[in-house]
């Protein structure tokens, strides 16, 4: 970014993310300073800097969310726009190493480049640049990816750092033989939080909504919509509570039977329990 003037004798600019200054005039004259002078602090072009400082901020995660959705949702996103949007630095952070499936389902490749004519660069895992012109791309959860160790141990050998947490995403698998009339987990119930407050709180801020009683997270699964819930204690409740079971509902809020729970949902919704039973008051000298 360009550094624009501010006051007699400095010019700022935005670097790294803050407010920068540098003087123009003695012998300091073109250098950065180590900290914002006082007398520039409340200066009118400061205070712009500033508030592009946090709308960038909050573009850049809702670039990523944006991402994450497409990721766990599955769904079809169309090369035309990938293109577009990728001059765009905080889309291409939160795009560049995604892990991309085109036309054949059995190719993956890591995603390097999208040009304007809507071409994309892609690292496949042979470690050759290829270009793709699919129509669309999705961008696969790992849970659905075979090989899954394999595709995260070439991807550890490239140096991949990815925007959006894809391949080295925690996964769960559904276990075989579920009974078909059971419709909750309970593997993260019983975790201790000091009030309800506390751990709507931490679902909060690992990003999931937070409705009624429930701590929730919607997944596209199959061409269905799904939403696991993780039962969090009644609003307004002062005392200490726990976590309690998971479950899924579909589209309209029926309760889904743990063998028709999809592979991405089951995954998600257990993420999502294991995330928030982290969190629990642990006693002393139980490790529990």
């Amino acid at each position: 970014m360009a550094w624009l003037a501010a006051g007699e004798g400095y010019e700022i600019s935005l670097v790294e993310g803050r407010v920068a200054a540098r003087s123009t005039t003695g012998r300091a004259a073109g250098r950065q300073l180590k900290s914002l002078p006082k007398a520039l602090r409340e200066h009118p072009e400061v205070d712009r800097l500033r508030r592009l400082s946090e709308w960038l901020d909050r573009h850049a995660a809702a670039c990523a969310a944006q991402v994450d959705t497409w990721m766990v949702s599955s769904l079809p996103v169309p090369t035309e726009l990938l293109a577009r949007v990728w001059p765009d630095e905080a889309w291409q952070r939160a795009l560049r190493d995604v892990a991309v499936v085109g036309d054949d389902p059995d190719e993956v490749g890591f995603l390097r480049d999208a040009t304007e004519s809507g071409e994309l660069k892609v690292v496949n895992l042979d470690g050759e640049t290829v270009r793709l012109s699919p129509r669309t791309v999705t961008l696969p959860h790992p849970v659905l990816l075979p090989d899954l160790d394999d595709v995260r141990e070439f991807a550890a050998e490239l140096g991949i750092a990815q925007g959006v947490e894809q391949i080295h995403r925690a996964t769960w698998q559904k276990p075989d033989g579920l009974a078909g009339n059971a419709t909750e987990v309970r593997d993260y119930a019983g975790g201790k939080f000091p009030t309800r407050f506390s751990l709507a709180a931490r679902a909060t801020s690992l990003g999931y909504r937070v409705s009624g009683g429930y701590a929730t997270c919607k997944v596209r699964d199959s061409g269905r919509g799904t939403e696991a819930a993780v039962w969090i204690g009644e609003p307004y409740y002062e005392d200490e509570t726990t976590t309690g079971a998971l479950s899924w509902h579909d589209e309209n809020g029926r309760a889904v039977s743990l063998p028709d729970v999809g592979p991405v949902a089951w995954s998600e919704g257990m993420r999502m329990a294991a995330a928030l039973y982290a969190g629990r008051k642990i006693e002393e000298g139980t490790g529990a």
